[in-house]
């Protein structure tokens, strides 16, 4: 298992992780396989979706943030109960298949840390499976 730390800049943003995740895949040696990707963090999470037009990400915050806006009136009194929300809606796990050594991704997508907490050094735990 490899660890990729990812440090965010802002309380909610998308982290384009692609290119580190390519990296793991690399030099793990395995050529056909499976990529697994998990983020242990209850306020942060991991999603695949278009990196080729940069508002998809703006798009993608702002409707969470509809979803679960901060400083509603909510239990948990941390001041973070938003982002707890939008991490269960994005998830905190992923996989992608690999075939010849590469990423199997549609032409647009990308792999994204999903920050709702930051900015925070997250940690993304990949490990990429032969077949």
């Amino acid at each position: 298992m490899r660890v990729i730390e990812v440090q965010t800049r802002s309380r909610e943003e998308l982290v384009d992780i692609t290119g580190e995740i390519q990296k793991a895949v690399t030099e793990s040696g395995v050529k056909e396989g499976i990529c697994y990707l998990f983020v242990p963090h209850t306020t942060a999470g991991i999603t695949i979706n278009e990196t080729w037009d940069p508002s998809v990400r703006k798009d993608i915050a702002e409707a969470l943030h509809k979803v679960a806006p901060p400083g509603s009136h909510y239990h948990h009194t941390e001041g973070n109960a938003d982002a707890h929300i939008k991490t269960t809606v994005v998830g905190n796990s992923t996989f992608v298949f690999v075939s010849n050594g590469k990423l199997v991704l549609g032409t647009w997508q990308g792999i994204y840390l999903a920050e709702f907490d930051g900015p925070r050094s997250r940690r993304v735990l990949v490990h990429v499976e032969a077949f």
